[in-house]
C-alpha cells in the first residue's frame, strides 16, 4: 500500500483577483507488479480475452462469454431485432458463427419455450452488448449461462457494424474465434482459411436418429391462426434436414398428424406410409452437398403433394433438374420483404440461407411464385402438375413476423384436392 498525491487547479473569478485555486487529493491505492506506472490493482471489469480472426487477414479483440477454446465457423450477419433464442437452437445455423446487427443481445434471458430444436447446433454468437441483466417473465437463466452448459463460443464489445459492412462488401467470410492465449494470430488465421463449409453435408449431423411422431400440440396462448381448427386430418411425413419445432406445431395447428423420419429415411419407406403430403424441412449447408437427399425427393415427387420449405425448397429445385447457387452474404433475419407474384402481396418474412435457386435453369412448367425485393431472388417455386410448392424462406417464423403463416394452409388445400 502506498500514497499518492494528485494536484489540480481550478479557475472561477468565485475564487478573487487570482482567479485560481489549487486543490490536493491524498489517497491510498494497491500497486501491483503489473501496473505499478499507474498504480492500479486488478480491474473491476472484464478486458478483452478473445479474438475473432477473419481470413480476409483483421483480427477483432473482444470479450469472451459462454464457453471458452477456439472455433472456426463461416461468419453471417442476422438483422432480427428479437428471437436470438430461436436463431441458437435453429439447426440451419450450423458450422456458422452468427453476428447479430441489433446490438443490445441478452435483456430477455432464455426460457424453455423458445426452443426451436433440442440443442444449439451454431458454432458461435457474436454480439455488440450483452445485457448485464435480465428482465422477462418467462427467464430461466442468463445467456451466458445458457451458452456455456451448451459448449457454445461467444463474443461481445466487439465492433459488429464494422464487421457487417465487410460480409456485405465481400461477402460471408470463415473465422476463427479463440480464446486461447497459446495460439498465435497466425495460427488461427491459417486455420480460417484452411477450412471450408461448402460441399460438407451438414445435414447429417443435425438430423434425427430414427422416426418419430410429433405429438405436441399447440398451447392456446401461441395460437394466432384463426383457421387452426380443422376437421380433417392429414397426414404428413417430415423429413427431417434440421426441422425446426415450429414448423411442426404449425402443421399440427392444421389439423396434420405428422411422422418425422431421418435426412436418409427411403423414399420407399415414406411412400409405404401411404401419406397424404411429405415436407422437405429448412436444414444448413449446401444443397449440393447432399446428393442423397436430392436423390429422395426425386422419388417422391409426382407421387403425392410436397411442401418445401428452405433447404427443402433448395433441393426440390435441384431434383426437378434447376441448379443451385451460393450466395453473397445470404439472407439472415426476420425482415425480410417478399412478393408473391401470385396476388401481389407483399409479405415481411424471416430468413436464413446462403444459397439459392437459379430460377433460369429451371425446366418448362416451374412457376416462380415469390421473389425477395431485397435483391429479386427466387422465394418460392409451384409445379402444379406435380403438386408441388417451395419457399425459400420460413412461413413458421417464431417469433415472427407471420405474414407467411398462410403457406400452410395452402399445403392443406394441395393435400386435400389430390384426395
Amino acid at each position: 500500500m502506498v500514497m499518492k498525491s494528485l494536484d489540480f487547479t481550478l479557475k472561477h473569478p468565485f475564487y478573487g483577483s487570482t482567479g485560481t485555486r489549487v486543490f490536493r487529493i491524498s489517497c491510498s491505492v494497491s500497486v501491483s507488479s503489473d501496473h505499478t506506472s499507474l498504480g492500479l490493482g486488478e480491474r473491476p471489469w472484464k478486458t478483452s480475452d478473445a479474438r475473432l480472426v477473419l481470413e480476409d487477414g483483421s483480427i477483432w479483440r473482444a470479450k469472451s462469454f459462454g464457453a471458452l477454446g477456439t472455433q472456426v465457423g463461416e461468419v453471417v450477419f442476422n438483422t432480427s431485432l428479437t428471437g436470438y433464442q430461436e436463431i441458437l437452437t435453429d439447426p440451419s445455423y450450423a458450422g456458422q458463427f452468427v453476428l447479430m446487427t441489433n446490438p443490445h443481445i441478452g435483456n430477455t434471458g432464455v426460457n424453455s419455450d423458445d426452443e426451436e430444436s433440442n440443442k444449439c447446433f451454431l458454432a458461435g454468437l457474436v454480439i455488440r452488448s450483452l445485457s448485464i441483466s435480465t428482465s422477462n417473465w418467462r427467464c430461466m437463466e442468463p445467456l451466458s449461462d445458457y451458452l456455456s452448459k451448451r459448449n457454445i463460443m461467444g463474443i461481445h464489445d466487439v465492433d459488429t457494424r464494422a464487421i457487417t459492412r465487410r460480409l456485405r462488401q465481400d461477402g460471408s467470410l470463415i473465422g476463427v474465434l479463440s480464446t486461447e492465449e497459446s495460439k498465435t494470430d497466425d495460427e488461427l488465421l491459417e486455420m480460417s482459411r484452411t477450412w471450408d463449409i461448402v460441399g460438407v453435408d451438414l445435414i447429417s449431423g443435425v438430423s434425427c436418429n430414427s422416426p418419430y411422431e410429433w405429438v405436441d400440440i399447440t398451447g392456446t396462448a401461441w395460437e394466432f391462426s384463426k383457421d387452426g381448427s380443422h376437421a380433417e386430418n392429414f397426414h404428413v411425413v417430415a423429413y427431417d434436414f434440421g426441422i425446426k419445432h415450429n414448423i411442426l406445431r404449425r402443421l399440427a395447428s392444421y389439423g396434420c398428424k405428422i411422422t418425422v423420419v431421418p435426412s436418409t429415411w427411403p423414399a420407399s419407406e415414406t411412400l409405404k406410409m401411404r401419406p397424404d403430403g411429405v415436407l422437405f424441412s429448412n436444414g444448413p449447408g449446401d444443397p449440393s452437398a447432399v446428393p442423397y437427399a436430392v436423390e429422395t425427393v426425386k422419388e417422391i415427387i409426382g407421387k403425392v403433394p410436397v411442401f418445401g420449405i428452405c433447404m427443402g425448397h433448395q433441393l426440390l429445385g435441384q431434383a426437378l433438374g434447376g441448379k443451385t447457387y451460393k450466395m453473397k452474404f445470404g439472407h439472415h433475419g426476420g425482415n425480410h420483404p417478399v412478393r408473391n407474384l401470385r396476388n401481389g402481396c407483399v409479405e415481411i418474412s424471416a430468413q436464413n440461407h446462403n444459397y439459392a435457386v437459379d430460377p433460369a435453369s429451371l425446366p418448362n412448367g416451374v412457376d416462380v411464385t415469390h421473389i425477395n425485393l431485397n435483391d429479386g431472388s427466387c422465394a418460392g417455386l409451384a409445379f402444379p402438375a406435380m403438386k408441388i410448392m417451395s419457399l425459400q424462406y420460413h412461413p413458421e417464423a417464431s417469433p415472427g413476423p407471420h405474414d407467411s403463416d398462410p403457406a400452410f394452409r395452402e399445403f392443406i388445400q394441395l393435400m386435400k384436392q389430390n384426395k
